[in-house]
């Protein structure tokens, strides 16, 4: 977008601004309220998921960020509708190929049963890339329960602190991935925040909310 803008400030003999100032005063008015409406461009999540999710994992999170103003996407490997573990649906509307990472400022990652979601997910060569690609770029990640399973798949964890649920093989995942395994609540390692199911969603979200607000100042 390009304005030409003249300022000036002759007056008429009568003392009143004349009429090619009054047009230059607006457009300059019209360049500020476009450029403030770029700089305010809304803060992007994209939340990774597949059919049997677990129900709180997703929606705390979800509409923990819409009630901050936040764009949130939710993406799958296929379009269409999925449930959660405890029957609560979502119709989805965009699948991991048309989720570019560049578009978004923080990745969250929700889990499920281990047969569900997170299983699903982590095979998913498209979401692995997804993944690299924000710890490539520092961005922000979040995820919960067995979600860190694919962060393991995707090679991103070595050296790097984390939790994740206690069983089903994905402590011992993390560690053969080269990931340093904490048993907390919540595990914040720079960029990346970890808990281990839905009662430490209070906590993941705190520290995912500071985490977002260090950001955006």
């Amino acid at each position: 977008m390009h304005l030409v803008i003249r300022i000036g400030s002759k007056l008429s003999e009568g003392g009143e601004l004349k009429e090619d100032y009054f047009h230059s005063f607006l457009a300059s008015l019209i360049y500020l309220i476009y450029a403030q409406t770029i700089m305010l461009k809304a803060f992007k999540a994209l939340i990774l998921t597949a059919d049997k999710f677990e129900d709180m994992e997703l929606f705390f999170p979800y509409f923990r960020l819409l009630e901050e103003e936040m764009e949130v996407d939710i993406a799958a490997p296929k379009k269409g509708h999925i449930e959660g573990e405890h029957g609560y649906g979502l119709e989805i509307e965009k699948t991991f190929d048309d989720a570019q990472p560049d578009n978004y400022d923080i990745l969250l990652i929700p889990g499920g049963a281990p047969t569900g979601a997170p299983l699903v997910v982590r095979a998913n060569l498209k979401a692995q890339a997804i993944a690299k690609s924000f710890f490539n770029s520092n961005k922000p990640v979040c995820s919960i329960c067995h979600g860190p399973w694919l962060l393991a798949s995707a090679g991103v964890v070595k050296g790097r602190h984390l939790t994740s649920f206690w069983y089903d093989g994905v402590p011992e995942e993390i560690r053969k991935a080269g990931g340093i395994y904490e048993d907390k609540e919540v595990v914040v390692d720079g960029n990346l925040v970890t808990s281990r199911y839905p009662g430490d969603l209070p906590a993941f979200m705190r520290e995912t909310m500071r985490l977002i607000n260090k950001i955006k100042k």
